[in-house]
């Protein structure tokens, strides 16, 4: 099945919301010419699989790497706190992962929560946890999520990894806010950054640091390398060539079959040489807050350099869409409960059984041609 070009148009209007969960714009739907396609059949190494988000996406890339550690040998999170932080309630979310006006989260609690979650079988085994190969940002000027939250998660990492001085890299980058840090001067002249202290719509931050590229050298590297090799085979320390990406090989698929309450359409960047049949790799990105299509348009999917990086590494990267709702007016990533806050009276939505995670799961092996429950805890 041949995978279709995106049509959206990144100018379209925007609707204002207000809520508290995060600050920006969300806007309505994206009009569409035809229903997506399906994910594309692809040649994908299941062993080099890596999961990145912003904010709301970082909260859940972090469940995703908890819950399903022997799919996701990698994790990058930009702005956002420790895993469980919100413990299924959105006092807990806004009081103490957000602002820490409640006091920061109590690590036991959240380690018993994973230890409590692990015994069910609910998450993956601690063995294939501290494996894992780790990148953590946060903005010292972050009043979105506070920087001490990153701590938080930096530390439960530091707990969990074999060798964390090997394994687990923290910048703590001065000065800058919320958001995704970008070097402007390596991408289009086209795309929209925010100061990188002030932040704000479309949550770019122009640091002058190219995030992408700084969490893919270190996720891509053995340990205790920062480096990695590129097509050509040249060491590159840390990345500094990226390439500049075809428009056209950002393309749409239907989310629907995975998730009937994500957004209609999700996105994939798929490099022609691996469209051609090269065994590549898969990224995972999730986007913030009031950063999915419906809100920036396409800017999450086309200025953050994982494109570029795409290219030159042999990545394919899927980018998943979440869309508003009543309980969820800013299009964020479920990391407090809000999918399964109506009928569990303790969410899980942090774990195997949260229907968002799930979903994103069934996309990840389908990619990656894995039938459920082949990968498993070594």
């Amino acid at each position: 099945m041949p995978i279709k070009p995106t049509t959206l148009d990144l100018r379209m209007r925007t609707a204002r919301f207000t809520a508290v969960l995060a600050l920006g714009l969300a806007g309505p739907a994206l009009p569409s010419d035809a229903p997506p396609p399906p994910l594309p059949d692809l040649t994908l190494d299941p062993s080099a699989t890596i999961v990145m988000g912003v904010s709301s996406g970082g909260y859940m890339a972090t469940q995703l790497a908890v819950a399903y550690p022997e799919l996701f040998q990698g994790l990058a999170v930009f702005a956002a706190g420790p895993w469980g932080c919100a413990q299924g309630e959105l006092n807990r979310a806004l009081g103490q992962c957000m602002s820490t006006l409640r006091g920061l989260p109590e690590r036991d609690a959240l380690q018993a929560r994973l230890s409590d979650y692990r015994t069910q079988g609910l998450v993956g085994q601690a063995r294939a946890l501290s494996g894992q190969r780790v990148y953590l940002w946060h903005g010292s000027a972050d009043t979105t999520v506070e920087p001490a939250l990153g701590e938080m998660l930096a530390e439960q990492y530091r707990d969990w990894l074999t060798a964390p001085e090997s394994q687990l890299k923290v910048v703590r980058q001065a000065d800058a806010g919320h958001g995704w840090p970008v070097d402007a001067s390596v991408l289009s002249d086209s795309a929209e950054f925010v100061d990188c202290r002030e932040g704000g719509t479309p949550y770019l931050l122009d640091c002058g640091l190219d995030g992408a590229g700084e969490a893919l050298g270190w996720l891509y590297a053995e340990d205790g390398e920062e480096s990695v090799k590129g097509e050509s085979g040249e060491e590159e320390t840390p990345l500094t060539t990226p390439t500049t990406p075809p428009p056209e090989r950002l393309f749409t698929f239907d989310q629907s079959a995975f998730d009937d309450d994500l957004a209609e359409q999700g996105y994939l960047y798929v490099p022609q040489a691996c469209e051609s049949g090269r065994t590549c790799s898969l990224v995972v990105a999730l986007h913030g807050c009031s950063m999915n299509a419906a809100a920036i348009g396409e800017a999450f999917m086309r200025d953050t350099s994982l494109n570029q990086w795409a290219d030159t590494l042999g990545l394919v990267v899927l980018y998943p869409q979440a869309t508003t709702s009543l309980a969820n007016p800013l299009g964020c990533w479920d990391w407090w409960g809000y999918e399964e806050s109506l009928w569990q009276p303790q969410p899980q939505h942090d774990s195997r059984a949260g229907k968002q995670l799930a979903g994103l799961v069934k996309m990840v092996r389908q990619l990656l041609d894995l039938p459920d429950g082949a990968a498993s805890d070594s």
